[in-house]
């Protein structure tokens, strides 16, 4: 333990060193990290990292999926569902399929089992590795939203695929009727629980005596605890996580005050960078054992390497054609969508884009990691070194080539469609903030008319009340005043709330004025 400690420790500063030098060379920081844990890995009495394989996902997992339910924008996700959906689910059994059929004709001793094994493990793309990617790059919501979903979902689907895998792997037989009907348990049953402890937890925060600090410890546990109650009912953990993330999310407003949401805000991004930071450093430390392993076997590792190659370019190959499959599918049952979408000469190249940000990370890590050592029966797991090798090459190779690669094509693309352009919020920006001064105007009009005619501290409220900070005397905020200004602050969540059931409205605008007012309350109490 005195020998981990330190080594963790160094792990996450190095994860913190290595974002920042990321950020200045203006590539996406997974990149550097899974390289920096692979150089680091050859350093010589280096303590090993190990991972019991059955806390994986218990470990990493919720916490990555709920923070990503949290922030994805629900009303954006129902606009685009059909791509999402085909995407998250129908590409991912399709890109699952293709591994299983390559690895059992190709690999000596790969049954049609361990081929659909791998496939579950390697089909999900990281959200992750796209955000740290897309960072450096402007796109439009819309792409966002899309590559954000597909990878919420996504890990759903991949994982229930490597679920049932793995029964197959162990018990030498799969039951199709018997794998539908617990399937179908799975994400209803998943996604119900999910619901169900979200507002569950929900009434908890109203009706505790909590306050900022302990509403955020229990929003670091809830997650935990959605998945693992999902899973001791036999339904998905990871869709009880999004289910109920997402659930909690829309109602923050109602069971989290603005003091609870901004210090939440700050705890949630640290904790998630550092536990991604982690898990990417792992990815690269685990190589030489994993290499060892393939030795012990007596896979040749040349063998391995071409497994690999060949792996990552089927990979690549099946979400391009899955993307121009989406394309085709929208223009012709989806007229108005494709009208939006694919347009223009190039629209052609939009599907090849979208199937370029398949970079593998987080999910896939877990999900190989989690593979046991052994059999019930006691022998050792099939080809478990030869996977955990062909899960790292891929993940290398994909953020690698297409981490380093993808922001050049988005720059390129970016005057293409409108898919990949960034519309301009500024005009939107403008009319909410004029929305709101009418509103709020309205509102103290209507309420406090009489107090505010010839009351010089109201009136003085009444102007400056949208100049935030730039007021340097608050002698005129009396008790009276703090009152008004708290009810007006509400009245603007309100304002906003409704103005956010426009379509037309993107959704992060709304969140990111809400967050202001959330500042403005913070210092409203200290006056």
């Amino acid at each position: 333990m005195h020998n981990t400690l330190p080594f963790l420790l160094a792990m996450v500063a190095a994860v913190v060193l290595l974002e920042m030098w990321a950020t200045k060379l203006k590539i996406a920081y997974p990149i550097l990290l899974v390289v920096a844990g692979l150089l680091v890995s050859f350093i010589p009495g280096l303590p090993v990292v190990k991972i019991n394989p059955d806390l994986i996902f218990f470990i990493f997992l919720p916490p990555l999926l709920f923070d990503a339910a949290w922030d994805i924008s629900f009303k954006e996700m129902k606009k685009w569902w059909r791509i999402i959906g085909s995407f998250a689910f129908l590409v991912v059994f399709f890109t699952a399929f293709s591994v299983a059929l390559i690895a059992n004709h190709y690999f000596a001793g790969f049954t049609l089992a361990l081929g659909f094994l791998l496939g579950g493990i390697v089909s999900p793309p990281d959200a992750v590795s796209t955000g740290a990617i897309t960072k450096f790059v402007k796109i439009s919501r819309a792409t966002s939203t899309i590559l954000e979903g597909e990878s919420l979902l996504n890990d759903a689907s991949s994982l229930i695929i490597f679920r049932f895998a793995m029964i197959a792997v162990g018990t030498g037989h799969f039951v199709w009727h018997e794998a539908a009907m617990s399937f179908v348990w799975m994400v209803i049953g998943g996604a119900g629980i999910g619901l169900i402890l979200g507002w569950l937890f929900v009434q908890l925060h109203k009706f505790l005596p909590t306050d900022a600090s302990s509403d955020v410890a229990l929003t670091l546990i809830e997650p935990y605890f959605m998945y693992w109650i999902a899973e001791q009912f036999h339904a998905s953990g990871v869709l009880a996580v999004v289910a109920g993330g997402l659930y909690m999310s829309a109602k923050r407003l109602v069971f989290l005050n603005s003091t609870s949401r901004i210090q939440g805000f700050s705890v949630w991004e640290s904790f998630i960078f550092i536990l991604n930071g982690l898990v990417f450093l792992i990815i690269g430390l685990e190589l030489p054992e994993i290499v060892a392993g393939l030795r012990s076997e007596g896979t040749p590792l040349g063998t391995a390497i071409t497994y690999s190659l060949l792996i990552t370019v089927t990979l690549i190959v099946a979400r391009m054609i899955s993307s121009y499959a989406a394309m085709v599918a929208t223009i012709l049952f989806r007229r108005s969508i494709a009208s939006q979408v694919f347009r223009g000469r190039t629209s052609l190249l939009t599907p090849l884009l979208l199937g370029w940000t398949g970079m593998r990370g987080v999910v896939s890590l877990a999900a190989a990691l989690a593979i046991p050592v052994t059999l019930e029966n006691g022998l050792a797991f099939p080809h478990r070194n030869l996977i955990l090798f062909i899960t790292f090459v891929v993940i290398l190779l994909t953020l690698v080539i297409q981490g380093l690669t993808l922001p050049y094509f988005i720059k390129r693309m970016s005057s293409f469609n409108t898919v990949f352009t960034v519309e301009s919020d500024e005009e939107t920006k403008r009319e909410m903030k004029r929305g709101l001064k009418a509103h709020v105007y309205q509102f103290l009009k209507d309420k406090y008319d009489n107090e505010l005619n010839g009351h010089v501290g109201m009136e003085k409220f009444l102007k400056h009340w949208e100049e935030r900070t730039k007021a340097t005397d608050d002698s005129w905020m009396n008790e009276k005043t703090k009152v008004i200004f708290l009810e007006v602050l509400e009245s603007q969540r309100q304002y906003l709330t409704e103005l956010n059931k426009d379509s037309k409205i993107d959704e992060e605008l709304i969140r990111q004025q809400l967050y202001q007012l959330d500042l403005e309350e913070e210092r409203l109490r200290i006056i």
